[in-house]
């Protein structure tokens, strides 16, 4: 079936671009590019995921996804392999090759301790589909990149090994992913869907794309109407993924700054948001623990690598990566020295529901107590003693006597936490806000705060002055 139209080339007089029903090559099945895979495929379009795992193509084939949590994703792919719009490969190549789209969710590693990207899966993606591309091809790259990066590295890497020609036979342009883990259908329909191209043709076909192969939920409170939204420049595009996360970065910064402050004042930091916040020019987000995930605590890094003068993001970092330092601090104030005693640390999941460890706060937590000469546990509803091992984490059971407790995931299963889950503890922080009954505690004799809005040391301490 040839699903081609045409369009003017400089060289051959004609050449040809994509128009539905779309061929597309999606590159990366993981967490954003197999949502987008079935995604695609309910939309009409015919769809190859390519991901260089074996296991992972070989579970996606089985109509299960490789990783759990996510929203109608099961459903999803079974639909989209029962009518046969989609199949995977771990030949890249091949599958560019037989497809007039490509959508690349390759992602851009930072270095924990550098904070520096490695763009070696990237460049190998990027190459890998670069051998595969026929004329008129259109590629989307939708990971998050720093300013200028699909121009100045990426498209000229795609030109150079298929010998195509920016904007005569080969279209670049770039559409960020928007979403988030559990809820990517739900924030597909939801967000308006932003892209910029490398030239006028690039973003106008970018546009026809996802405009065919997108649902978009009906948004009356935008400015604009929901859908495709025209940035003008990938550069553009890049920068409005890049400051919508960074700005949340900085906002949660400002908030663990208001809730430190209000520790040392005994100020609930809750009422003072929700106050500031009825005024419709404020919009604070709530402090934690720590800020963890592929995408907040990343994303300022890649910001400020086409602005490393910029001071904001800088700042809020430092703010943000002092915080689990903090919270162990705060514990410390609560029961003592912690030299020798267990602490468990309850959550590795960065956030609550989702089986992901990138930049999670459990690490510094953990870090932190062991300078301080405690010894961390570490416990987490979506992982097993075995799998905690592997991580060089020492595991723990709900239940089993502890000396004190940090929460560090907003799990739903610890909004149930009572004394009676970790016996014997005599210091409680919970870094997230979700234990519901934190009164039990009191009453059997545990010291706790919850970070920035209130702690029950003064009572426990009238009471024991009766």
């Amino acid at each position: 079936m040839n699903t081609m139209a045409t369009h003017h080339s400089s060289e051959t007089g004609r050449s040809t671009t994509p128009t539905p029903p779309f061929r597309v090559a999606v590159v990366g099945l993981g967490k954003i590019g197999l949502p987008l895979s079935v995604q695609f495929a309910g939309s009409g379009c015919t769809v190859i995921g390519a991901d260089t795992n074996p296991a992972v193509v070989e579970i996606v084939l089985g109509g299960a996804a490789p990783f759990p949590g996510e929203d109608e994703l099961d459903e999803r792919l079974g639909a989209a392999l029962a009518a046969k719009r989609f199949t995977a490969t771990t030949d890249t190549t091949d599958a560019v090759s037989r497809s007039n789209v490509v959508v690349i969710v390759v992602p851009l590693i930072v270095d924990h301790d550098t904070k520096e990207p490695d763009f070696r899966a990237l460049d190998a993606a990027t190459a890998a589909v670069a051998r595969g591309l026929q004329p008129g091809t259109l590629v989307c790259y939708e990971t998050t990149l720093p300013v200028g990066t699909t121009r100045d590295r990426l498209a000229p890497g795609l030109a150079t090994v298929s010998g195509l020609t920016l904007g005569t036979d080969l279209f670049v342009c770039f559409s960020p992913e928007r979403v988030s883990s559990g809820r990517i259908f739900h924030d597909l329909a939801r967000y308006p869907k932003l892209i910029g191209g490398l030239d006028p043709t690039s973003t106008s076909l970018g546009i026809a794309f996802y405009e065919a192969a997108l649902e978009f939920d009906d948004r009356p409170d935008l400015s604009r109407p929901n859908g495709v939204w025209d940035l003008g420049s990938a550069e553009a595009a890049e920068l409005a993924k890049l400051a919508e996360t960074t700005y949340r970065d900085i906002n949660i910064a400002f908030a663990n700054e208001l809730a430190r402050h209000c520790d040392s004042r005994g100020i609930d930091v809750g009422r003072v948001i929700e106050a500031s916040n009825s005024q419709p020019f404020s919009h604070i987000h709530q402090p934690g623990v720590a800020v963890g995930g592929h995408c907040i605590p990343v994303y300022p890094h890649l910001y400020l690598r086409g602005d490393p003068s910029a001071e904001m993001p800088q700042a809020s970092r430092r703010v943000n990566d002092r915080m689990p330092t903090y919270c162990v601090a705060q514990l410390a104030a609560l029961r003592g020295d912690l030299r020798g005693l267990r602490v468990a640390v309850l959550g590795l999941a960065y956030r609550g529901g989702v089986k992901e460890t990138a930049f999670s706060g459990c690490w510094a937590l953990v870090e932190e107590l062991r300078r301080l000469g405690a010894v961390p546990v570490v416990q987490d509803p979506l992982y097993s003693g075995d799998e905690l091992r592997a991580f060089g984490l020492s595991p723990f059971n709900l239940g089993e006597p502890i000396d004190a407790v940090i929460v560090q995931s907003d799990h739903v299963e610890y909004r149930t936490l009572s004394p009676a889950s970790v016996p014997g503890a005599g210091a409680l922080i919970d870094g997230r806000n979700i234990v519901a009954d934190l009164d039990a505690f009191t009453a059997a004799g545990v010291a706790w705060r919850v970070l920035g809005r209130r702690s029950n040391v003064d009572e426990l301490a009238e009471r024991g002055a009766r």
